[in-house]
């Protein structure tokens, strides 16, 4: 299954890898040079497709627990001052996109829209600590049951040249529902309550709509 975002990049892709390979068939009379263009046109068209995937994921959707919203590596776990909306002091764990991971944002937790605004910027690399206050990027407020208002903000980089919204405010949104798109490798932060429990680590790899970010006390104590 493909990302609506890829629809008209994968069609148009697939319509030129054909005409390259069929023209390369006729009119390149050199055998190796001939396989290798089509070689190399049908790689393209495999990068394409896989990068647009949109595996579908059952969901146990939980009040308690702040899912994944992308697929990614933990880059970033730390106490830092939120100067856009909350203006105080909040816990941010960052994911880092690769290329090669599935692209689509996720609602972290079931909730309320009450934020959701785009910043056009710059496009630094995605793990420059400036990327998340001057690169391009959205940033959503979602309301929540248990964790009260909750932040992520998709941020675009270096090869990111577009991202993908559908959050509006006053929607009530589900929890791994599909949230956007970040065309090109980017990262996405999540602000958190101070008493958020923690659930990752840094460098884990995590998967969107599967991985606990974060729970609340009242899970964690009663575990314990």
């Amino acid at each position: 299954m493909f990302h609506k975002e890829g629809q008209r990049i994968i069609i148009t892709a697939f319509i030129l890898v054909c005409s390259v390979v069929m023209l390369a068939h006729y009119f390149i009379g050199t055998p190796w040079l001939k396989l290798s263009l089509q070689i190399v046109a049908l790689v393209i068209l495999i990068l394409i497709l896989q990068f647009f995937r949109n595996p579908t994921r059952k969901v146990i959707k939980n009040f308690d627990d702040i899912l994944a919203p992308v697929d990614g590596k933990v880059v970033v776990i730390e106490e830092v001052e939120e100067t856009e909306y909350f203006k105080d002091r909040r816990i941010q764990v960052s994911i880092f996109m690769s290329p090669i991971n599935v692209h689509v944002t996720r609602y972290p937790s079931s909730g309320v829209i009450k934020f959701s605004k785009y910043h056009p910027g710059k496009y630094l690399v995605a793990w420059h600590p400036k990327s998340s206050e001057e690169n391009e990027r959205t940033t959503i407020v979602v309301n929540t049951p248990k964790f009260g208002d909750i932040l992520y903000r998709q941020i675009a980089g270096a090869a990111a040249r577009r991202i993908v919204n559908y959050a509006e405010v006053g929607e009530s949104v589900q929890q791994g529902d599909d949230a956007g798109f970040i065309k090109f490798g980017s990262r996405v932060d999540l602000f958190l309550p101070l008493d958020s429990v923690i659930c990752v680590k840094l460098h884990q790899k995590v998967i969107g709509a599967k991985t606990c970010i974060a729970t609340t006390k009242v899970e964690k104590d009663h575990e314990d």
